[in-house]
């Protein structure tokens, strides 16, 4: 039973790949790859773990869920992380992105204000053998500079209005992923750091998606 349940999750994964994310124009081989190897059903939670490869928001506990894989592997793909950049996530939650993002780039700081999304995340990403995470507990809401400037940011929850720190916290070429807007027009953004004052911001695609807990309304960030 226990190989049956494997080459299932096997078989999953790979249909995924072929029918959820190629067709919503991702193209990037490391990518693909990555999301064909990566076992996304040891993040799930076992309730849901039968949905792992589903199209699909599944839900985790306090009103969190993990983005769709095809809007992961989108994100992924616009990030064009490389293997000597510096990763800042906002929002650990399930670990399944955090461990995307170690395994393509140099370091990823991951922060999250829910302590147990951390202990479990740790717990997978070790049995990935995955050494290059720190995990760390804090509300990032207004930016979290600390270990910056960073090559690439990732935030995988949404924001009114994304606050100004996030966008002074990258390197000059550096990429940030975020979700903006309201219920039910939210983007999703790619932003890229030209220079010290100047960035460019492409929509990725259209989504619905949580608010960052203690972010705030629009008006809050006036510059």
């Amino acid at each position: 039973m226990q190989n049956l349940r494997a080459y299932n999750f096997e078989q999953a994964r790979i249909n995924m790949v072929e029918q959820q994310i190629r067709p919503w124009q991702v193209f990037d081989n490391q990518v693909l790859d990555l999301f064909a190897s990566m076992p996304r059903e040891k993040f799930v939670p076992k309730a849901y773990q039968e949905l792992a490869y589903a199209d699909f928001k599944v839900p985790l506990s306090q009103n969190q869920f993990m983005m769709p894989p095809r809007e992961e592997a989108r994100m992924l793909q616009a990030l064009r992380v490389q293997k000597s950049d510096l990763v800042l996530e906002i929002g650990t939650g399930s670990g399944f992105v955090t461990s995307l993002l170690a395994s393509i780039s140099h370091k990823v700081y991951s922060i999250e204000i829910i302590k147990e999304y951390i202990d479990l995340a740790k717990q997978h990403c070790e049995e990935l053998g995955l050494s290059n995470i720190e995990f760390e507990e804090g509300d990032a809401a207004n930016g979290w500079p600390h270990y910056g400037p960073y090559d690439v940011i990732v935030i995988t929850a949404g924001f009114h209005q994304l606050p100004q720190a996030f966008k002074k916290s990258m390197t000059i070429g550096g990429r940030l992923f975020c979700i903006e807007g309201d219920i039910p027009a939210m983007q999703a953004k790619l932003i890229t750091r030209l220079e010290e004052s100047k960035w460019h911001e492409e929509v990725l695609f259209e989504t619905q998606i949580e608010l960052l807990i203690n972010s705030k309304k629009a008006d809050a960030f006036n510059f």
